[in-house]
């Protein structure tokens, strides 16, 4: 899972501007004088200080975002029974389409109870149909569990990051996981520094969100 963590701040592009204005030579004193040009002045523009951060690698589970691992590790607990029960019907399928392809495969000659395959059959055909429409209602309260517990920790981050950027006067930071860069200096990569530094300012065990 990647998450959309870009953070940009104002970019601004540093570059210097001197314009030098040249007083006109006298006209002749039959011509009226031309008004004198502005005083040459200097604008100076703010320098830039850009970084970059890959943002997939927040959800390393050794040396990544460790608050990640423990959203994880809950989002999953709370699922773990709905998926055994899910599991389990699957088992039952296989089980059932074992059971109605001995009867079909039979010896020749071997009666075989038509009422009680068709009713095996029926049964495969409804379990299937049990499978897929739980499947689906476990995937989509899933994700409506996962946005819950990730969001707040996503803003969480993103405020982290800026307030990171800013202690460090950095104008804009790039998430390298999102955009494609052709180069960029190891010297502007912040991702380890700044997961060391909001791991150490906080903990994983301040992740847990109660549950649904």
């Amino acid at each position: 899972m990647r998450n959309n963590l870009l953070i940009s701040a104002l970019l601004v592009v540093a570059f210097a501007t001197t314009i030098n204005a040249q007083q006109p030579t006298r006209p002749p004193a039959s011509q009226p004088a031309a008004t004198p040009a502005p005083t040459a002045a200097t604008v100076a523009l703010p320098t830039s200080k850009m970084a970059v951060v890959y943002t997939d690698l927040f959800l390393d589970q050794k040396q990544g975002i460790a608050k990640f691992n423990t959203v994880v590790t809950k989002l999953n607990g709370e699922f773990q029974k709905l998926k055994d029960e899910i599991l389990a019907m699957q088992t039952r399928a296989q089980a059932l389409e074992t059971e109605i392809g001995k009867l079909r495969e039979a010896p020749a000659g071997t009666p075989i109870d038509q009422r009680s395959l068709q009713t095996k059959i029926d049964q495969l055909e409804q379990l299937k149909k049990d499978i897929q429409r739980k499947a689906e209602d476990a995937q989509a309260a899933y994700n409506r569990r996962r946005q819950e517990l990730f969001n707040p920790l996503q803003e969480e981050i993103s405020k982290a990051l800026e307030a990171f950027a800013k202690a460090r006067g950095i104008n804009v930071i790039i998430d390298a996981a999102q955009v494609p860069l052709l180069y960029a200096a190891d010297s502007i990569d912040i991702t380890r520094a700044f997961i060391t530094e909001f791991n150490s300012k906080n903990p994983a065990t301040a992740a847990a969100t109660p549950g649904p």
